[in-house]
């Protein structure tokens, strides 16, 4: 999986709510625990599977938030240099990432 590393510390649109990132991650992290627990004690399968679903909302919130970040920042940061390339990137970075997140 390629990444693209960012050159500043406090140039990743998430730094101002990282902490927050972090705490939720924290607990989506339990509730994948637990699901592994319900397997281990046979638990109906139904029941499963709704906890999944709700691990796979957390998920899609979490993304939706990074993906929102990175637009109020990269992207408006880039439009606001002017430069037709870095603009282009950036804006393809998000559908990239947006059409990764829809799959």
């Amino acid at each position: 999986m390629a990444t693209t590393q960012a050159s500043e510390p406090d140039s990743v649109g998430y730094s101002d709510t990282k902490d927050d990132y972090v705490k939720r991650l924290a607990r989506i992290e339990g509730q994948v625990r637990g699901i592994k627990r319900m397997l281990e004690n046979d638990t109906y399968c139904i029941d499963v599977l709704t906890q999944i679903s709700a691990v796979n909302k957390a998920l899609h919130s979490l993304s939706l938030g990074l993906v929102t970040d990175h637009m109020n920042h990269c992207v408006i940061d880039a439009v606001a240099s002017g430069d037709e390339a870095v603009i282009e990137e950036k804006v393809q970075e998000v559908s990239a990432t947006i059409g990764r997140l829809l799959r």
